[in-house]
């Protein structure tokens, strides 16, 4: 024992008597926020898909990633398509999978009061009917109402987060963030595309003066456009005196946006700027406008004077681009919006974060106003488009707010594929 120090002694005695060597215990993890997602259909690489079975197969959808802070507990399907997959996931994960939204809210508890820490209603994809301006009539409203319902016999709300826009129409909309802010409901919503990789990594330099903002997207303008709207907000909400509202928006198809650009309605440059960093198309000036068969400009004219210009081009566009000129320096700042769009669609991890972070703290990432203010230009954008193009006063998106969220460039995607394109 005289060559043995203490310490290596008393390790083996212990070891002999069967007891393992003692060390301080690893401090205990928290507890997994416990929410329930409310979706319209669960199908593979559907919204529900690429964002609820984040929280059950990590970040990366292949359970190699991180996981989530949130544990799904419960999950209400309003269709089941042939291709649903929410049965062979609770098969697999065990979750609740619940007939009603209250069911899936109260866990099935008799007492009907709320079970769970957060909420998400993902109303995106299914069979359901379109409005008289072309949008899809997802049931945001009904999923609200019902959600609420349970909040008020509980006397109890929780973080609630709404994907893509807070509904097809201003008045469901509106219901829902009034109801929202007068019950104190953390609330967010929105596209995931604000969050994503940049390249160039930029922004709009907090508190700077710009006059025009020029958005170039693809696709529907019910669908895609809402992209675009609100790529445009994140950007334009930093403006110098934050959020000032939307005084008009007008929608052209055809000939008539190219019609526009002469008589200088968008700054022609601005859009050059910003498919110049496009990978999906490598035409520039008059070649790029006239393989555009039937493009698309909404612009929107806020109360301040800005002026943001956005246009879809079908056929030769896949992305979506954004450029702006600073109104002091006249120095002109383009940006690529990157979407991964292909699993796992690791752009949808950036969003998720900001879920997990109003989830965990009660405290929204980012601002509902944003989304509220971009359901609305929706809403009337597709009036205007409807009308053949007439301009449309908007005096009920006449509100301001100020943000303090700030973009910050996600790490690096994985590089097994390369970025967008054919």
């Amino acid at each position: 024992m005289c060559n043995m120090t203490r310490p290596i002694f008393f390790a083996l005695m212990l070891f002999c008597l069967g007891a393992a060597p003692s060390h301080s215990a690893d401090p205990p993890k928290p507890a997994r926020k416990k929410v329930a997602a409310l979706v319209t259909a669960y199908f593979h690489n559907s919204h529900a898909d690429v964002l609820v079975s984040r929280l059950l197969e990590t970040d990366t959808l292949d359970g190699k990633g991180n996981a989530s802070p949130l544990e799904l507990v419960s999950l209400y399907t309003d269709q089941v398509p042939p291709n649903d997959i929410s049965r062979a996931m609770q098969r697999k994960h065990g979750f609740r999978l619940s007939p009603t939204i209250a069911d899936a809210l109260t866990l099935g508890h008799a007492d009907g009061k709320l079970a769970v820490d957060g909420v998400l209603l993902i109303a995106e994809h299914g069979n359901y009917p379109t409005s008289d301006t072309g949008q899809t009539v997802y049931p945001k409203r009904r999923f609200f109402d019902e959600t609420i319902a349970v909040f008020r016999k509980s006397e109890r709300v929780v973080p609630l987060f709404i994907d893509k826009h807070l509904a097809d129409n201003w008045g469901d909309a509106k219901h829902i963030y009034d109801t929202a802010a007068k019950m104190k409901i953390p609330l967010m919503a929105g596209s995931s595309l604000p969050q994503t990789w940049r390249h160039p990594a930029v922004d709009l330099k907090a508190g700077a003066k710009v006059k025009e903002v020029v958005v170039v997207s693809f696709h529907t303008l019910d669908a895609y456009g809402f992209h675009a709207l609100e790529v445009a907000q994140a950007l334009v909400e930093r403006r110098k005196g934050g959020e000032a509202g939307i005084a008009s928006v007008q929608c052209i198809e055809g000939d008539a946006v190219w019609r526009a650009e002469k008589q200088g309605v968008f700054d022609a440059n601005l859009l050059d700027a910003a498919v110049s960093g496009m990978k999906w198309t490598k035409l520039r000036g008059d070649a790029l406008r006239k393989a555009v068969t039937k493009p698309t400009l909404c612009t929107i004219d806020y109360r301040d004077g800005l002026r943001v210009s956005l246009l879809t081009l079908n056929d030769i566009v896949g992305e979506w681009a954004a450029a702006w000129r600073d109104a002091d320096t006249g120095d002109v700042t383009a940006t690529l919006f990157e979407a991964r769009e292909f699993r796992p669609f690791m752009h949808f991890t950036w969003q998720l974060n900001g879920i997990e972070s109003m989830m965990l703290t009660g405290k929204p990432a980012w601002p509902a106003e944003r989304t509220l203010l971009t359901s609305g230009a929706l809403d009337a954008l597709l009036i205007s488009k409807k009308q053949a193009g007439k301009r449309i006063e908007t005096p009920r998106l006449h509100f301001g707010y100020k943000s303090a969220w700030s973009w910050k460039q996600p790490p690096p995607p994985p590089k097994d594929r390369p970025l967008n394109g054919p």
